[in-house]
């Protein structure tokens, strides 16, 4: 979940027996709207169209809104932490050694151009003593545990079917591009994409040392092609009960042949696993077949590629800027970002609960995990009084669903239990050794779960991060700590603001678990067909009017938003509201809602929401996105109100009005 625009987050001031709010005087930016336009024709504009036409995207960023702001104060604050730690002379093993000798090691440029590649010399020269296919197998294995793409990438997790097993996915992968759409679509920006990316491949081999860069990187590029070829398009990856496909490794060699299973998943230290789950079999028969077919120097070279970009960051800075031109050429991005944010990020990725417990004992005060618990519970009750007067699900359907509301668990802020990083060494000066040790740690962490009991306390994302997720096969919803701030939470703030920005985000998550694709998971988390056919039909008839409602819009000439893909969260989005608006209503207690600074509760509800999607995104970043992200760009997800009985009753839209739409064609799931 990427949001929208930049909101400058300032200290709450302190003031006689209250605080202010860190935006306006309710918690919205007033100054930002633009009144000349009718909220019916355009409430993106209305509510946040004065600040979209000052506001300038960073050079370093492919876009900018809300999220980014708040990325940016996260970035910030746990720069404070590492710096800390790294001056504070900790014990050897201690978490504030490894956090500040990380940091430190990935600012060590000299040492970095120094030891150029020699730190991937074994490497290297494993990949260029590949002499079989069963030595190739046995790389692909070996670049699992470093963390590297490969044409079958390997994942554990819990079983879709059992999910207090864990299991290992094998699933597509190996493009160095976004998405199959870039190497098989002939438009004029994906035809200079597939340039940039041929650029960057000749370059990394050159800068390896290798001759003929352009009749290799010709070579890898027409490779990856016939890779995409074989992939399952996103829109086709996303249905669960099609990408749930075990297999034994019998059936693996007899459905898949051309890659030796058993020399991969031995590379990858996952020798005794069997059976395993294919998630797209078409593209993993195809990446079979390439394997046994292609030419093994091509595959070294395309092997070669993957390493350096993979532990590019920390390889000297020609490869370091290679990696930017193709960034940029794919994003719009035209500057890099400064070496510290980019070291913030890499200690954060290897050690992140080691920061994360720090930053919330500094960031994130009990008061307000407090508010938000409650927030959360009574979004939650909301939907349990929709579930059970919904009028289009059997009522025995319906019984099961409010079951797995009830037995839904929500986690905020942070994780009950912190991550031991005992036997992760961490060396200063040894930027790239110590990237491959947290790679191998991260592995083996994943690996030491199979034939034990799932951990339902872990979380995959640390507290500095601002997004949230939903994970069906835990029937859960996770908010880090960064992301419950302004705009999208204050203490401080009106509470229809607050309802309006997360408590529409925790709605959205909630709502994945009956979104198109979540509603195929039942109360225990299990991928099971819980649904009568009557109830499957009429959902899906709604579904699709919402696809409609989406493919209609067209961010860019010629290029609209792919409804298919985009319907889990669409549906979200628009559910997500609905919730949060009741629960917001709930929270009345029966009594009318304040007029503040002439704004009504129900229009400060959304206009809270409008705030929080409101963003820019270069051109080229919004290709991307609308080639290979689920989620519809901000300014449509701001549009999402037109649904809602409530918005047009707010602010008194009416027919004519371009968003508006009869009461009949607004789409209503849950």
């Amino acid at each position: 979940m990427r949001l929208g625009l930049f909101v400058a987050v300032s200290a709450l001031l302190a003031v006689p027996g209250w605080a202010a709010p860190a935006i306006g005087s309710f918690g919205f930016d007033v100054a930002g709207m633009d009144r000349s336009v009718k909220p019916g024709d355009d409430f993106n504009a209305f509510a946040n169209g004065d600040y979209l036409a000052k506001m300038a995207i960073p050079a370093d960023r492919a876009g900018y809104g809300p999220a980014y702001a708040l990325d940016d104060l996260s970035r910030e604050r746990t720069r404070a932490i590492i710096e800390e730690a790294a001056a504070s002379g900790a014990a050897p093993g201690s978490n504030a050694q490894k956090v500040g000798d990380y940091f430190a090691s990935f600012m060590d440029e000299v040492a970095i151009e120094a030891a150029g590649l020699d730190p991937l010399a074994g490497e290297l020269a494993a990949i260029a003593a590949i002499g079989d296919r069963r030595a190739l197998a046995a790389w692909l294995g070996r670049g699992q545990v470093l963390s590297l793409d490969a044409p079958v990438a390997l994942g554990i997790g819990s079983d879709d079917k059992d999910p207090d097993v864990v299991t290992v996915f094998a699933y597509q992968g190996g493009l160095g591009l976004p998405d199959r759409d870039y190497y098989l679509d002939e438009g004029e920006d994906f035809v200079k994409a597939r340039a940039a990316y041929r650029a960057f491949v000749a370059d990394m081999l050159r800068l390896a040392g290798f001759a003929d860069g352009e009749a290799r990187a010709d070579a890898v590029l027409a490779l990856e092609t016939k890779l995409a070829e074989a992939h399952w398009t996103r829109t086709e990856s996303r249905q669960a009960e099609k990408t749930y496909n075990p297999a034994t490794r019998a059936e693996l060699a007899a459905r898949y042949p051309g890659l030796d299973w058993n020399a991969m998943l031995a590379g990858a230290d996952l020798g005794g696993i069997d059976p395993l789950v294919v998630v797209q079999p078409g593209a993993i028969e195809g990446a079979a077949a390439l394997l046994a077919s292609e030419p093994l120097a091509v595959w070294q070279d395309y092997l070669r590629v993957r390493l350096l970009e993979g532990f590019a960051r920390v390889l000297p800075k020609d490869f370091v800027d290679t990696s930017f031109r193709l960034s940029s050429a794919i994003s719009g991005v035209t500057e890099q970002r400064e070496r510290w944010k980019r070291g913030v990020d890499a200690t954060t990725d290897a050690l992140g609960e080691a920061v994360g417990a720090l930053y919330v004992a500094r960031h994130f005060p009990p008061e307000a995990k407090a508010k938000i618990d409650a927030l959360v519970k009574n979004v939650i009750a909301a939907l349990d009084v929709r579930l059970a007067a919904l009028d289009w699900m059997d009522p025995e359907t319906r019984a099961v669903a409010r079951e797995k509301l009830a037995n839904f668990t929500p986690k905020i802020g942070y994780p009950d239990k912190w991550r031991d990083y005992a036997g992760l060494r961490v060396e200063k000066g040894q930027a790239l050794a110590n990237l491959r040790r947290v790679r191998e740690f991260e592995h083996a962490h994943e690996v030491a779960k199979l034939g034990k009991p799932v951990d339902r306390t872990e979380w995959f994302m640390t507290p500095m991060t601002v997004n949230a997720y939903a994970y069906p096969s835990w029937n859960e919803i996770v908010f880090p700590a960064a992301i419950l701030q302004a705009p999208f939470f204050d203490p401080e703030a009106d509470d229809a603001v607050n309802y309006g920005a997360i408590g529409a985000v925790i709605g959205h998550e909630i709502l994945h678990h009956f979104d198109d694709q979540g509603r195929k998971f039942d109360k225990d988390g299990k991928l099971a067909d819980w649904w009568s056919e009557g109830d499957v039909e009429r959902f899906t008839a709604r579904a699709k009017a919402l696809v409609e409602q989406y493919q209609g819009y067209e961010p860019l000439p010629g290029k609209a938003i792919n409804g298919e893909l985009t319907l889990g969260e669409n549906i979200a989005d628009v559910a997500g509201l609905q919730v949060a608006f009741d629960a917001w209503q709930r929270s009345l207690g029966g009594k009318p809602a304040p007029v503040i600074d002439g704004f009504t509760g129900e229009q400060r509800f959304f206009l809270g929401y409008a705030q929080a999607w409101r963003g820019k995104v270069r051109e080229q970043a919004l290709l991307q996105r609308l080639t290979s992200d689920p989620h519809s760009p901000g300014e449509y997800r701001a549009q999402t109100v037109r649904n809602l009985d409530g918005w047009y009753e707010a602010f008194g839209v009416k027919p004519g009005d371009r968003l508006y739409l009869a009461p009949g064609a607004r789409v209503k799931l849950w």
